[in-house]
């Protein structure tokens, strides 16, 4: 007998970023920078990503776009491959998005897509802890408390293990 279950998205909806704490205005601003760097000749649609880590450090990186789109890079895989390679001791606590059509930011905000949520949840998993997501768009912005609100029912190690 089959029974029908409810996944619940819970995230924090603000009007503006002087509703954020000083820190994720300052990684949104960081996620702002990033997003003007990006290279996106063929769509036209930068993304900016921002990742604190544990040591307060913080990691840019923005979406990198190819001719052969599938190995495109988008910015939060491209932000926590930095990471990694650079900080590897070190433990992601926060990541703020955003993205631009030409130079307008989106009213809405901006998801990260199915490989980046997946990524995330990799670094989750890897570290124990949850990642704070600030999502911004100009008409509101989102803050979402670990992966799990983003993608509840996600691939994870524990099943590779015996």
């Amino acid at each position: 007998m089959s029974r029908e279950k409810i996944i619940k998205l819970i995230l924090k909806e603000y009007s503006n970023q002087e509703e954020l704490s000083k820190e994720d205005q300052d990684l949104l601003g960081e996620a702002v920078k990033a997003s003007r760097n990006a290279y996106s000749p063929y769509s036209d649609f930068s993304v900016g990503a921002a990742l604190r880590l544990d040591t307060g450090q913080v990691v840019r990186g923005n979406n990198r776009e190819n001719a052969s789109y599938p190995v495109s890079i988008c910015a939060e895989h491209n932000a926590v491959a930095y990471a990694g390679a650079n900080y590897p001791e070190s433990v992601i606590t926060s990541i703020a998005i955003c993205a631009r059509k030409g130079e307008d930011f989106t009213v809405d905000p901006v998801s990260p897509c199915g490989k980046c949520r997946q990524v995330l949840a990799e670094e989750e998993d890897r570290s124990g802890r949850k990642i704070r997501i600030i999502l911004y768009g100009e008409s509101r912005i989102y803050v979402i408390d670990g992966i799990d609100n983003l993608l509840p029912l996600h691939f994870s190690s524990s099943v590779l293990r015996r």
